[in-house]
């Protein structure tokens, strides 16, 4: 969508261009109810500023739309078409990174709790590995800000890609 429609756009419709982004409600709603943007730069900077920061509760929200990493979501939704780009440089046939990747998604889960998130826009599936056995040796508060900076990257890359000037 270009920005001059997104600008444009009745409320509803400019929430639902957002959503897919990153489905947390304060962030749409500052967003949609910020309009018009002069640029795509102000747009991003103002969502930017919206996601800092993401609260606990939105955090865990958010991640309740997140597949696991080399988990290619099967929906035909316009979030599951963006995480399933995202994450094309991890290749479904190469087994060893695929069993790496689940025995290291089963650790992460056991310890925090939740999906490991990561901005794989990107990065290969070596280097995602990599920073998943890091990342497990990180406190639950060390997590917290990394997952949530993590997803202010994945929301302002998808909202990069869906509204252009």
């Amino acid at each position: 969508m270009k920005l001059a429609e997104f600008n444009e756009a009745d409320r509803d419709d400019a929430s639902a261009v957002l959503r897919p982004c990153i489905d947390i409600q304060r962030w749409v709603d500052q967003i949609a109810d910020a309009r018009p943007f002069a640029s795509g730069d102000a747009l991003l900077g103002f969502a930017r500023d919206a996601a800092s920061p993401f609260t606990p509760d939105e955090v865990d929200a958010a991640l309740a739309h997140h597949p696991r990493i080399g988990e290619r979501p099967t929906a035909e939704t316009a979030e599951a078409s963006m995480s399933r780009s995202e994450q094309a440089g991890v290749d479904p046939a190469d087994a060893a990174a695929a069993e790496a990747l689940a025995a290291g998604n089963r650790a992460y889960e056991e310890k925090f709790g939740r999906v490991f998130l990561i901005r794989a826009a990107g990065r290969t599936a070596p280097e995602i590995l990599a920073a998943l056995n890091e990342r497990l040796a990180n406190s639950p508060a060390q997590e917290d800000v990394i997952v949530a900076q993590q997803l202010r990257e994945i929301a302002l890359l998808r909202l990069e890609g869906v509204i252009s000037e």
